[in-house]
């Protein structure tokens, strides 16, 4: 049995994807806020220990080279692969973008290609067997938006800074995000109120407060360090108001939060559109959805009236494992590609010999 693992080390989380013959068998997020210290990283990768036996090889891929434990991110990539190759040696392949994987010091020499990637491997797979599509994977803290015309993905630009211009990146997430990085003002109570530029609340809350289940989604801890019940969201979104839950109703804190919503889905929307914008994409090139915030990117696209499928669904799969594979797709992506590449040595071996 051929065993590939995939890692997407984030600042946040560790995802990690277990292919067995090619085919997804478990793929799982877990806590990793590495802001906190590298040790943080060494528990979450303690917990996934049993995915990891019997691995032959392990695809990885980064963001967390971004995370501020780094005074910059050539060193955040340096860190993570030394790091990395001290539990894997020479089984951790690192993905370098269009250059394709590499060695430890291939990705410590060119840490542009190595950092922040993890949204071209899951468009390069899709590319696969799409001419034409959009990815969007919306995850707890960003949202990828990337253009894939004649099987390639259509990146205008590969740094986070040219791609936050060029609205390949969107900078808010599922649960991460602060409300005040998502409107300046809300209604409540028929008024708009100027909300507080602090860090009272998150999305977390607004769609706890929706009836969002966030179980096994929402892993860090929230604004003020106490509970996830919808109760505890509102008393935090509340405020964001300078007022407390008790003031307003119920309903009316679901009102309030539907507006929340509703600008940061805006903003996904204005996201796509700029992209589009850029590239030649017929009317029926389907939208691809991944990240935690899949639902919210099929809502962008039956905003934007195109056909709409999962990252799972689009790799053929049903059921829990067609979910985990969406959520947590540049995991499932690079040990896709990995897996695809070492495949075909063998073959090109035997032709060549034969040459």
């Amino acid at each position: 049995m051929s065993i590939t693992v995939g890692l997407d080390v984030g600042g946040a989380h560790l995802k990690v994807a277990r292919l067995e013959n090619g085919t997804p068998v478990d793929v799982r997020q877990f806590a990793s806020p590495l802001w906190q210290g590298f040790d943080r990283l060494g528990v979450a990768l303690g917990s996934a220990v049993p995915m990891l036996g019997g691995a032959r090889q392990v695809a990885v891929t980064m963001t967390g080279e971004l995370s501020d434990l780094f005074e910059c991110r050539a060193l955040g990539v340096r860190r993570l692969c030394e790091f990395l190759t001290q539990g894997f040696g020479d089984k951790a392949r690192f993905y370098l973008g269009n250059k394709g994987f590499g060695s430890a010091e291939d990705a410590m020499a060119a840490p542009d290609d190595a950092g922040s990637m993890n949204f071209l491997a899951t468009a390069e797979v899709i590319g696969l067997k799409l001419g034409e599509a959009i990815l969007i994977d919306f995850g707890s803290t960003t949202v990828d938006i990337i253009a894939i015309t004649d099987g390639v993905p259509a990146v205008r630009g590969f740094s986070d800074a040219y791609r936050q211009a060029s609205g390949e990146l969107v900078y808010t997430g599922l649960t991460r995000t602060a409300v005040m990085g998502v409107a300046q003002r809300a209604p409540l109570r028929g008024r708009f109120v100027g909300l507080s530029r602090e860090h009272l609340a998150t999305m977390a809350d607004v769609r706890r407060i929706l009836g969002w289940d966030l179980e096994g989604i929402d892993l860090h801890q929230s604004a003020d360090g106490r509970g996830k019940t919808i109760e505890e969201s509102r008393a935090r979104l509340a405020r964001m108001f300078g007022c407390d839950a008790e003031q307003a109703t119920p309903e009316e804190w679901r009102t309030a939060a539907a507006y929340l919503r509703e600008a940061q889905l805006n903003s996904v929307v204005e996201g796509v559109l700029q992209v589009l914008s850029a590239a030649v994409m017929p009317d029926d090139a389907p939208i691809i959805a991944a990240g935690i915030g899949a639902a919210e990117a099929s809502e962008v696209s039956r905003r934007l009236r195109r056909p709409c499928q999962s990252f799972g669904e689009f790799l053929a799969l049903d059921g829990a494992i067609a979910d985990a594979a969406t959520h947590h797709a540049p995991a499932v992506a690079v040990a896709n590609l990995l897996e695809s590449k070492t495949a075909l040595r063998p073959v090109m071996q035997e032709i060549n010999s034969a040459g």
